[in-house]
């Protein structure tokens, strides 16, 4: 098992910092290599990024505290799990502390790989877009609390911007296939049901900022 970790502060209130950070979805309008996150039900969610090579998982939401630290684990794809922390400092500033572990892919290989230099390419990485996040933040108007209000969203080096994110990640963000204008009207395109699994249809969960509550299961 590998880990590693990234730390910023970031030049806003505790409470604005931890609600940004929620919002998922929005990683690839700012960050560069995370390519989708979406959403699967209210506790689950789908990711892609690129850092030496490209890899997948679905992720559980886990260990989230309000105000104070969010967790996730996933349950398929590539085996990882992280911890964000975040820590109020004076005069509206905090810092948010990311670690995260993950089984190198390919074994052996894999190990090798990470012993030679693929874990500080992923951790500088990490601490480049964490620092992305912290503009975001910045570049937001006081007390937001969605990413979208941010004048940092699209910035020229984000994934979505330079059309790296994935096709389900476009369609989440309303943008037709061929389409550059993040804004352009949503595609009509079906999007596939995601699996269920009734194992993490757990209440105490932590749900998703931005999605509901499942409806009460009918007798």
């Amino acid at each position: 098992m590998a880990e590693h970790s990234a730390e910023v502060t970031v030049n806003a209130p505790l409470h604005q910092v931890y609600q940004l950070y929620t919002h998922f979805n929005d990683y690839p309008k700012f960050m560069t290599f995370v390519k989708e996150v979406t959403y699967l039900d209210d506790k689950r969610s789908h990711w892609v990024v690129d850092i030496v090579g490209r890899h997948e998982w679905d992720a559980v939401n886990e260990n989230w505290i309000p105000d104070e630290q969010i967790g996730w684990r996933s349950v398929d794809g590539l085996a990882n799990s992280g911890r964000v922390a975040f820590r109020d400092l004076a005069a509206d500033r905090t810092a948010v502390l990311v670690t995260v572990s993950y089984v190198p892919p390919a074994g052996l290989l894999g190990n090798i790989g990470e012993a030679l230099g693929a874990g500080n390419t992923f951790e500088q990485r990490l601490q480049h877009d964490l620092e992305h996040f912290a503009r975001m933040v910045e570049e937001a108007p006081a007390g937001a609390l969605d990413p979208t209000s941010s004048a940092y969203l699209f910035h020229a080096g984000s994934a979505a911007a330079r059309g790296d994110a994935t096709p389900a990640q476009r369609e989440s963000m309303g943008i037709r296939e061929g389409a550059s204008n993040p804004e352009a009207p949503a595609s009509t395109t079906a999007v596939s049901e995601p699996r269920v699994d009734e194992a993490l249809n757990d209440p105490s969960l932590p749900r998703i900022p931005g999605t509901s509550p499942p409806e009460a299961s009918k007798n």
